[in-house]
Protein backbone atom coordinates (compact mmCIF):
# COMPACT_ATOMS: atom_id res chain seq x y z
CA UNK A 1 0.00 0.00 0.00
CA UNK A 2 1.28 3.44 -0.80
CA UNK A 3 0.08 5.27 2.73
CA UNK A 4 1.60 3.64 5.48
CA UNK A 5 -0.38 5.49 7.85
CA UNK A 6 -4.24 6.99 6.68
CA UNK A 7 -6.74 9.23 8.85
CA UNK A 8 -10.59 8.01 7.36
CA UNK A 9 -12.57 11.21 8.02
CA UNK A 10 -15.96 9.21 8.54
CA UNK A 11 -19.59 12.20 8.42
CA UNK A 12 -22.40 11.02 10.94
CA UNK A 13 -24.36 11.41 7.87
CA UNK A 14 -22.73 8.15 6.22
CA UNK A 15 -23.12 6.06 8.89
CA UNK A 16 -27.23 6.12 9.18
CA UNK A 17 -27.32 4.79 5.51
CA UNK A 18 -30.83 5.07 3.96
CA UNK A 19 -32.27 6.24 7.65
CA UNK A 20 -33.28 9.28 8.75
CA UNK A 21 -31.74 9.12 12.07
CA UNK A 22 -29.33 7.16 14.15
CA UNK A 23 -26.79 4.05 12.76
CA UNK A 24 -27.71 1.54 9.74
CA UNK A 25 -25.98 -1.40 11.21
CA UNK A 26 -25.54 -3.05 8.16
CA UNK A 27 -23.46 0.14 6.84
CA UNK A 28 -21.11 0.34 9.66
CA UNK A 29 -20.52 -3.77 9.75
CA UNK A 30 -19.56 -3.22 6.31
CA UNK A 31 -17.27 -0.64 7.30
CA UNK A 32 -15.84 -2.34 9.70
CA UNK A 33 -15.14 -5.22 7.55
CA UNK A 34 -13.34 -2.98 4.40
CA UNK A 35 -11.49 -1.87 7.31
CA UNK A 36 -10.10 -5.08 8.68
CA UNK A 37 -9.15 -5.99 5.08
CA UNK A 38 -6.99 -2.66 4.57
CA UNK A 39 -5.35 -3.32 8.42
CA UNK A 40 -4.91 -6.92 7.63
CA UNK A 41 -2.09 -5.94 4.95
CA UNK A 42 -0.27 -3.78 7.28
CA UNK A 43 -2.04 -0.34 6.93
CA UNK A 44 -2.21 1.50 10.43
CA UNK A 45 -5.72 3.26 10.53
CA UNK A 46 -6.99 6.31 12.72
CA UNK A 47 -11.14 7.10 12.15
CA UNK A 48 -12.44 10.58 12.97
CA UNK A 49 -16.09 10.55 13.14
CA UNK A 50 -18.95 13.27 12.48
CA UNK A 51 -22.06 13.18 14.82
CA UNK A 52 -24.17 14.44 12.29
CA UNK A 53 -26.60 11.42 12.44
CA UNK A 54 -27.32 12.26 15.86
CA UNK A 55 -27.14 15.75 16.70
CA UNK A 56 -25.47 19.05 14.77
CA UNK A 57 -24.08 21.31 16.74
CA UNK A 58 -25.07 24.03 13.62
CA UNK A 59 -28.42 22.82 13.38
CA UNK A 60 -29.12 23.46 17.65
CA UNK A 61 -27.66 26.73 17.02
CA UNK A 62 -30.26 27.95 14.48
CA UNK A 63 -32.65 27.04 16.65
CA UNK A 64 -31.85 28.77 19.28
CA UNK A 65 -29.20 27.12 21.03
CA UNK A 66 -26.22 28.72 22.17
CA UNK A 67 -23.83 28.02 19.68
CA UNK A 68 -21.07 26.61 22.27
CA UNK A 69 -23.33 24.51 24.07
CA UNK A 70 -24.61 22.90 20.70
CA UNK A 71 -21.53 22.05 19.74
CA UNK A 72 -20.75 20.06 22.62
CA UNK A 73 -24.02 18.36 22.59
CA UNK A 74 -22.87 17.22 18.78
CA UNK A 75 -19.41 16.33 20.48
CA UNK A 76 -21.13 14.02 22.58
CA UNK A 77 -22.55 12.40 19.39
CA UNK A 78 -19.81 12.26 17.94
CA UNK A 79 -18.04 9.77 20.81
CA UNK A 80 -21.22 7.91 20.58
CA UNK A 81 -20.63 7.04 16.83
CA UNK A 82 -17.18 6.49 17.87
CA UNK A 83 -18.16 3.68 20.57
CA UNK A 84 -20.44 1.57 17.76
CA UNK A 85 -17.42 2.08 15.34
CA UNK A 86 -15.23 0.18 18.09
CA UNK A 87 -17.82 -2.24 18.56
CA UNK A 88 -18.11 -3.12 14.74
CA UNK A 89 -14.43 -3.46 14.51
CA UNK A 90 -14.31 -5.61 17.85
CA UNK A 91 -17.05 -7.91 16.02
CA UNK A 92 -14.33 -8.57 13.46
CA UNK A 93 -11.71 -9.24 15.38
CA UNK A 94 -10.01 -6.10 14.81
CA UNK A 95 -8.12 -4.69 17.88
CA UNK A 96 -8.89 -0.52 18.55
CA UNK A 97 -9.22 2.15 21.03
CA UNK A 98 -11.51 4.95 21.62
CA UNK A 99 -9.87 8.33 22.11
CA UNK A 100 -11.85 11.58 23.05
CA UNK A 101 -11.21 14.85 23.20
CA UNK A 102 -13.28 15.39 26.29
CA UNK A 103 -12.52 13.14 28.90
CA UNK A 104 -15.08 10.20 30.15
CA UNK A 105 -12.59 7.68 31.31
CA UNK A 106 -15.26 5.13 32.23
CA UNK A 107 -15.51 5.04 28.51
CA UNK A 108 -12.88 5.65 26.52
CA UNK A 109 -8.97 6.75 26.96
CA UNK A 110 -8.69 10.63 26.83
CA UNK A 111 -6.94 12.04 24.10
CA UNK A 112 -3.02 11.35 24.15
CA UNK A 113 -1.01 12.44 21.15
CA UNK A 114 2.08 9.63 22.00
CA UNK A 115 -0.49 6.99 23.18
CA UNK A 116 -2.59 7.19 20.34
CA UNK A 117 0.72 6.96 17.73
CA UNK A 118 1.56 3.49 19.79
CA UNK A 119 -1.92 2.29 19.24
CA UNK A 120 -1.34 2.08 15.55
CA UNK A 121 2.52 1.27 15.72
CA UNK A 122 0.92 -1.80 17.50
CA UNK A 123 -1.38 -2.49 14.68
CA UNK A 124 -4.74 -1.37 16.61
CA UNK A 125 -7.37 1.55 15.26
CA UNK A 126 -8.05 4.20 16.96
CA UNK A 127 -11.33 6.24 16.77
CA UNK A 128 -11.00 10.20 17.70
CA UNK A 129 -14.32 11.34 19.05
CA UNK A 130 -15.42 14.38 20.83
CA UNK A 131 -14.22 16.48 18.18
CA UNK A 132 -10.94 18.41 19.08
CA UNK A 133 -12.56 19.40 22.50
CA UNK A 134 -13.39 22.99 21.46
CA UNK A 135 -16.53 24.48 20.15
CA UNK A 136 -16.58 26.36 16.45
CA UNK A 137 -14.62 23.53 14.75
CA UNK A 138 -15.81 20.61 12.51
CA UNK A 139 -14.78 17.50 12.42
CA UNK A 140 -13.41 17.91 9.39
CA UNK A 141 -10.88 20.78 10.91
CA UNK A 142 -10.19 17.80 14.38
CA UNK A 143 -9.38 15.01 11.25
CA UNK A 144 -7.15 17.71 9.80
CA UNK A 145 -5.54 18.53 13.11
CA UNK A 146 -5.49 14.68 14.16
CA UNK A 147 -3.61 13.77 10.91
CA UNK A 148 -0.98 16.28 10.93
CA UNK A 149 -0.47 15.18 14.55
CA UNK A 150 -0.50 11.46 14.23
CA UNK A 151 1.99 12.01 11.29
CA UNK A 152 -1.13 10.40 8.36
CA UNK A 153 -0.24 10.21 4.80
CA UNK A 154 -3.18 11.09 3.94
CA UNK A 155 -6.82 11.65 5.01
CA UNK A 156 -9.49 10.00 3.52
CA UNK A 157 -13.18 11.83 3.63
CA UNK A 158 -15.88 9.04 2.80
CA UNK A 159 -18.85 10.74 2.01
CA UNK A 160 -22.19 9.87 0.72
CA UNK A 161 -20.99 11.63 -3.40
CA UNK A 162 -18.24 10.22 -5.22
CA UNK A 163 -16.08 12.96 -5.08
CA UNK A 164 -15.59 17.19 -5.59
CA UNK A 165 -18.23 19.47 -8.05
CA UNK A 166 -17.88 22.66 -9.30
CA UNK A 167 -21.36 22.73 -8.21
CA UNK A 168 -24.18 20.34 -6.25
CA UNK A 169 -24.69 17.34 -8.12
CA UNK A 170 -28.16 17.29 -6.63
CA UNK A 171 -29.34 20.06 -7.64
CA UNK A 172 -27.64 20.60 -10.86
CA UNK A 173 -27.62 18.00 -13.66
CA UNK A 174 -24.60 19.18 -15.60
CA UNK A 175 -22.32 19.66 -12.64
CA UNK A 176 -18.98 18.36 -13.08
CA UNK A 177 -16.77 16.07 -10.70
CA UNK A 178 -12.91 17.01 -10.56
CA UNK A 179 -10.52 13.93 -10.55
CA UNK A 180 -7.58 16.20 -9.33
CA UNK A 181 -7.10 19.27 -7.69
CA UNK A 182 -4.77 21.57 -6.03
CA UNK A 183 -5.51 23.16 -2.12
CA UNK A 184 -5.28 26.46 -4.06
CA UNK A 185 -7.76 25.39 -6.61
CA UNK A 186 -10.40 24.39 -3.64
CA UNK A 187 -9.66 28.12 -1.80
CA UNK A 188 -9.31 29.59 -4.46
CA UNK A 189 -13.00 28.51 -5.92
CA UNK A 190 -14.62 27.87 -2.69
CA UNK A 191 -15.36 24.28 -3.41
CA UNK A 192 -17.26 22.78 -0.32
CA UNK A 193 -14.71 19.57 0.31
CA UNK A 194 -13.90 20.94 3.79
CA UNK A 195 -14.26 23.73 5.71
CA UNK A 196 -11.46 26.37 5.05
CA UNK A 197 -9.65 25.66 8.43
CA UNK A 198 -9.39 21.89 7.60
CA UNK A 199 -8.09 23.23 3.80
CA UNK A 200 -5.83 25.17 5.55
CA UNK A 201 -4.32 22.66 7.75
CA UNK A 202 -3.63 20.14 5.11
CA UNK A 203 -2.27 22.58 2.98
CA UNK A 204 0.01 24.15 5.61
CA UNK A 205 1.39 20.23 6.57
CA UNK A 206 1.57 18.84 3.30
CA UNK A 207 -1.18 16.69 3.37
CA UNK A 208 -3.36 14.95 0.72
CA UNK A 209 -6.90 14.59 0.90
CA UNK A 210 -9.11 12.42 -1.22
CA UNK A 211 -12.94 12.35 -1.25
CA UNK A 212 -14.81 9.67 -2.32
CA UNK A 213 -18.16 7.89 -2.14
CA UNK A 214 -18.45 5.41 1.38
CA UNK A 215 -21.33 3.48 -0.21
CA UNK A 216 -19.36 1.86 -3.14
CA UNK A 217 -17.80 -1.17 -2.15
CA UNK A 218 -14.04 -1.30 -1.81
CA UNK A 219 -13.39 2.16 -2.48
CA UNK A 220 -11.58 2.54 0.97
CA UNK A 221 -8.96 -0.38 0.10
CA UNK A 222 -8.83 1.61 -3.69
CA UNK A 223 -8.22 4.83 -2.09
CA UNK A 224 -5.56 3.97 0.36
CA UNK A 225 -3.84 1.11 -2.50
CA UNK A 226 -3.56 4.67 -4.35
CA UNK A 227 -5.57 4.53 -7.79
CA UNK A 228 -8.10 7.52 -8.35
CA UNK A 229 -11.35 6.82 -7.20
CA UNK A 230 -13.71 10.46 -6.11
CA UNK A 231 -11.47 13.71 -6.13
CA UNK A 232 -7.64 13.58 -4.93
CA UNK A 233 -6.77 17.18 -3.43
CA UNK A 234 -2.89 17.60 -3.65
CA UNK A 235 -0.54 20.09 -1.99
CA UNK A 236 1.26 20.99 -5.41
CA UNK A 237 -0.38 23.07 -8.33
CA UNK A 238 -2.57 20.68 -10.83
CA UNK A 239 -1.77 21.41 -14.12
CA UNK A 240 -5.25 22.53 -15.98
Amino acid sequence: MPYRRVLLKLSGEALMGEQSYGIDPLVIQRIAAEIAGVVAQGTEMAIVVGGGNIFRGLKGAAAGMDRATADYVGMLATVMNAMAMQDALEQVEVPCRVQTAIAMQEVAEPYIRRRAMRHLENGRVVIFGGGCGNPFFTTDTTAALRAAEIGAQVVLKATKVDGVYNKDPACFKDAVRYERLSFQDVLRRELAVMDSTAIALCKDNGIPIVVFNLFEGGNIVRAIAGELVGTAIHPEEVPH
